[in-house]
């Protein structure tokens, strides 16, 4: 799990170095094509529209070969990024550990899931015929919270209910920090990331006034140009905050419906054990 978290912010480094020292494409030169040389030329028979074509040829201005398209450098994203000033290093350090993060919880909740009901058949049918090992080898070969919990509730069922249902919950309490860890770091990135955009933005409106009050004249253009170059670190930031809070309540919604398992096969074993001892 650790190689994904290293692995994802050297990735999204490496693209974001690429793409701003891309290099372009050699553009190739236009050259005049040469005359013809000719052995011996006569002054006197030198046609005068020809000078005067070339003469005119002369003074046009050259055209400005296009830049070739296509490539990362070419695409606007290295612009873009640029023209948001240097509170968009910021912005890409939030997006890079939201996004590891991200990854990492959905991998690790994927992981945590597990058929309760198939494994509450199983360890019940061993309790019933007294069968408690085969009962905690199943827990401990089956992943996730709710098998560790009912492990370690097994394990004092020599000592009583009420010390099975403090094991159950002191376990409980374990797996749920397992669960909801790395979900404060998305709750900051998603709050923190339109803020620092809106300070960007802030700090590129007072350049873009200081600008014009230093303009002699004052055009729409660059007003406009100024402003919208402010604005560019207020939609970053909510580019990025908006799909981490959407993965940190899609996260939060999962770990909820952990705990309701959790809870109703703790109660279920408990059940178990209690009539067994009334037996």
């Amino acid at each position: 799990m650790r190689r994904v978290l290293f692995a994802v912010p050297i990735a999204l480094a490496a693209l974001l170095v690429a793409g701003a020292v891309s290099p372009l494409m050699g553009q190739i030169e236009e050259t005049e094509p040469a005359m013809p040389e000719t052995a011996m030329v006569d002054t006197a028979l030198v046609d005068t529209t020809a000078v005067d074509t070339l003469a005119a040829v002369m003074e046009e201005e050259p055209v400005e070969p296009e830049p070739p398209s296509g490539g990362f450098g070419q695409s606007g994203l290295v612009e873009f990024f640029n023209k948001g000033g240097n509170f968009m290093w910021a912005l890409l350090v939030l997006s890079i550990i939201g996004v590891a993060v991200i990854i990492e919880r959905a991998i690790t909740l994927q992981k945590a899931k597990a058929d309760v009901r198939s494994l509450m058949e199983k360890v019940v049918g061993a309790l019933k015929k007294g069968k408690f090992d085969e009962a905690l080898d199943v827990c401990a070969q089956t992943s996730g919270p709710i098998p560790q919990i009912l492990h370690a509730g097994l394990t004092k069922a020599k000592r009583g209910t009420e010390a099975v249902e403090k094991a159950i919950e002191t376990a409980g309490i374990i797996e749920m920090s397992f669960l909801e860890r790395g979900l404060i770091i998305l709750a900051t990135v998603a709050n923190v990331a339109p803020l620092v955009g809106f300070l960007g933005t802030v700090s590129g409106m007072v350049g873009a006034f200081e600008a014009i009050a230093q303009a002699e004249q004052v055009s729409a253009k660059l007003v406009a140009s100024g402003i919208s170059e402010a604005l560019i670190t207020t939609m970053t930031g909510l580019m990025i905050a908006v799909p981490t809070q959407v993965a940190h309540n899609l996260f939060v919604q999962r770990i909820d419906r952990f705990v309701v398992e959790m809870e109703d096969s703790a109660a279920e074993l408990v059940d178990v054990l209690t009539t067994m001892e009334d037996q």
